[in-house]
């Protein structure tokens, strides 16, 4: 009694047992809610306006390359134009217009050169938008002329007039001296159409027997990257800027410029000076170690007027001498606001869930106990294996009766569910295993087939190019074969009659003989019929190559046709005779031709010349492997041979045989050596495809027979059998 007493006492309600823990968690969870807002605004904070300083930094840099790329871009251009003549720096009307051309299509405020005379041209842009030309002499003063343009870029009227000297400018001097394109130093300079402030890229220019002729340039106005840089709005009041390694500003986001005016002269503006309390600051943080002390990014935080600031500072360069910083500051109240009315929101929608949720609890915690114990009860019998369960609909709330009800549902149909599961895996396995075994034939037949494509469409290709090469050589080296003999001719008239000159006037004026001894006439009289007579020899040789080409690729026959079968192996023979030939490394290979007399075959001429090509190519390919071994005498006294036999079988086919004296294939391979991919030759010296698609071509296409015979270490045998007439079904 005492042990049961003790039990019961132990015990709790359900209800209660559902409510306080329920309870203590929405507390515990309102409570960690509160500080995890407080400390995730402040992560989030760090994390958003890194997020947007990289974002921010990744789109000045990718600009910068961009933008900073056209003026050294167009320099190179226009310099190997000079350097090649196709400009002419003496045209200073033509070369003006070119400039006024490349001005329209390039967002530049000036391209020019400056001569090492003294003059130059320039297309400019001082207001920033209408293109005028300066056109200046080495006559000082006054030597400078700038004209209005109309809309081809001809000049139409004087603008104005004024003093310029090349050798006194740095975007001059700076890469003359460095013999190199670089960028100059900043250009400012207040003119008559408003500031003029620009980086110059400048490269010097050479004629084409490398003669220094000046330098050329081209400007960025350095407003148009402030322009940028206001375009981004990063943020309300973030910021970014540029500047030089002694803090000089180049540009920035801010509406302040980066230059002021004393005594109507540009002075450029020093960070350190600005009235922009960000970038005054972000100096004055650098002020001891200096900005040349920045090597990669720099992340820090600044207070600027008693609010924080998250700054980074990254160094930007190029391959022609730039060396800025780009400086990004996002101010911290930017998200802190936001994020901490967020927290407040937070923190008081879960107060509010917590006193609502304690409500809803007691109330509802009694119409859900009962049937959640039911179905309780009966799901631990069902995962127990006794699956005949049923829950009876006693509650007073519609969704537990129809979970009951699914419940109930769910118990008469798993078991059957179970029985057709077990039945459909053994189905589906053997499905799949099918299905496994039909894709992989199927991709194996698609891998060979495209291979295939493949190798008929170069092959077809070759032919058509080879075909045109032959073509295009053919007519002008006639035209010079037919002429030689006409040259030859005239020149044979024209030394007899030399000869006749000399011979009724032994003693010509001084001024002749001088001529002849400078000419060597005696040495010019007898060379040159053999210079002709080479010139001829080398037109005959071309002619015989062409006609090879031609006769290989058979481009201008008809597809079948009937074919002297020796000219298409001697046309290959003609196209490897680079490889035949003898080399520093090894003699030439040896090419024995035992030709019969054979009648012309019916055949595809361009595709049995491929089959010629494929086993001429492996059988060089083993000869030059069973080369590699040997030393240049072992293979002078036992030489590299191929021999090429033809013969007409039972007077109805034509046998080729090839053979050669190289390493040979194994018994293994040989039965293999006509399968599609399969390759003796290391990786990335064969497909695979050469003698599967040559077998196809004699089997398939000639109703032939190609068979291999190979000793190893002695050599390998091809023998071809077509029929020598083909009826093309």
């Amino acid at each position: 009694m005492k042990t049961h007493y003790l039990r019961k006492a132990k015990a709790f309600p359900l209800q209660i047992v559902l409510i306080v823990p329920f309870l203590i968690q929405i507390f515990a969870a309102v409570s960690l809610v509160g500080y995890l807002s407080f400390k995730n605004g402040q992560r989030a904070v760090n994390d958003l306006a890194e997020q947007l300083i990289d974002r921010t930094s990744d789109v000045v840099d990718e600009h910068l390359k961009s933008y900073l790329s056209i003026p050294q871009t167009l320099n190179q251009i226009n310099a190997d134009a000079i350097h090649r003549g196709l400009l002419d720096v003496g045209d200073r009307q033509t070369l003006g217009k070119y400039f006024w051309d490349q001005m329209q299509a390039y967002d530049l405020t000036y391209i020019g050169v400056g001569l090492t005379t003294g003059e130059g041209i320039g297309a400019v842009r001082y207001d920033g938008k209408t293109i005028t030309i300066d056109d200046w002499t080495a006559k000082l003063p006054n030597n400078t002329t700038n004209y209005a343009t109309d809309n081809q870029g001809n000049r139409t009227q004087v603008h104005s007039r004024f003093t310029w000297n090349n050798f006194g400018q740095v975007w001059y001097t700076e890469p003359i001296a460095a013999g190199k394109p670089i960028w100059a130093k900043i250009y400012a300079g207040n003119f008559p159409t408003g500031p003029y402030i620009a980086a110059s890229a400048s490269r010097p220019i050479y004629d084409s027997q490398n003669h220094l002729l000046g330098m050329i340039g081209s400007d960025i106005h350095l407003l148009k990257l402030s322009d940028f840089l206001r375009s981004l709005n990063i943020s309300q009041s973030g910021e970014v800027f540029l500047l030089e390694r002694d803090g000089t500003l180049i540009a920035s986001s801010g509406t302040e410029k980066p230059f002021v005016l004393v005594n109507q002269e540009i002075r450029r503006l020093r960070a350190i000076d600005s009235s922009d309390p960000i970038i005054q600051n972000v100096a004055r943080h650098f002020q001891t170690s200096g900005f040349g002390s920045i090597t990669q990014d720099t992340d820090f935080q600044l207070e600027v007027e008693g609010k924080r600031n998250f700054v980074n500072v990254i160094p930007w360069r190029d391959k022609y001498g730039l060396d800025w910083l780009v400086v990004v500051s996002v101010p911290e109240n930017t998200f802190m606001t936001q994020i901490n009315a967020n927290t407040r929101t937070t923190i008081a929608l879960c107060l509010s869930a917590l006193v609502v949720a304690s409500i809803m609890g007691v109330f509802t915690s009694h119409w859900i106990v009962r049937p959640i114990l039911r179905l309780n009860r009966a799901s631990e019998a069902m995962a127990a294996g006794n699956l005949n369960q049923t829950v009876q609909q006693i509650s007073g709330i519609r969704e537990l009766n129809t979970l009951s009800n699914s419940f109930n549902y769910m118990a008469g149909q798993l078991h059957e569910s179970f029985t057709a599961l077990e039945k459909s895996k053994e189905e589906l396995e053997e499905r799949v295993e099918e299905r496994t075994t039909e894709l992989k034939n199927t991709l194996e037949e698609l891998q060979r087939t495209q291979s295939q494509v493949i190798q008929s469409e170069k092959m077809s290709s070759l032919g058509q190019l080879v075909a045109g090469v032959a073509h295009e050589i053919n007519n002008p080296v006639n035209f010079i074969h037919g002429n030689l003999a006409h040259v030859q001719e005239y020149t044979q008239d024209l030394l007899t009659l030399m000869q006749l000159y000399q011979q009724y006037n032994p003693y010509p004026a001084a001024e002749i003989q001088t001529v002849a001894e400078d000419i060597d006439l005696e040495f010019l009289q007898s060379d040159l019929p053999k210079m002709l007579s080479s010139m001829r020899v080398g037109t005959d040789r071309i002619r015989q190559i062409v006609l090879s080409l031609r006769n290989f690729s058979r481009i201008d026959e008809a597809e079948f046709k009937c074919v002297d079968i020796h000219e298409g192996i001697d046309s290959t023979l003609m196209i490897l005779q680079h490889r035949l030939k003898a080399k520093p490394e090894q003699p030439e290979i040896e090419v024995i031709k035992d030709y019969e007399n054979v009648p012309p075959v019916e055949c595809y001429a361009g595709q049995l010349n491929q089959v010629f090509m494929n086993i001429l190519v492996n059988a060089i390919d083993a000869l030059e492997e069973n080369n590699i071994k040997r030393t240049y005498q072992d293979i002078e006294n036992n030489p590299s041979k191929i021999k090429i036999r033809t013969s007409v079988v039972n007077a109805t086919w034509l046998e080729v045989a090839i053979a050669d004296n190289g390493v040979g294939i194994s018994k293994e391979f040989q039965q293999r050596i006509f399968d599609p991919f399969f390759t003796t030759k290391p990786i990335g010296k064969g497909t695979g495809m050469g003698m599967s698609i040559s077998y196809q071509i004699v089997r398939e296409k000639h109703n032939g027979k190609l068979e291999c015979f190979s000793t190893p270490g002695k050599g390998t045998e091809f023998i071809i059998q077509i029929p020598l007439r083909l009826r093309n079904g």
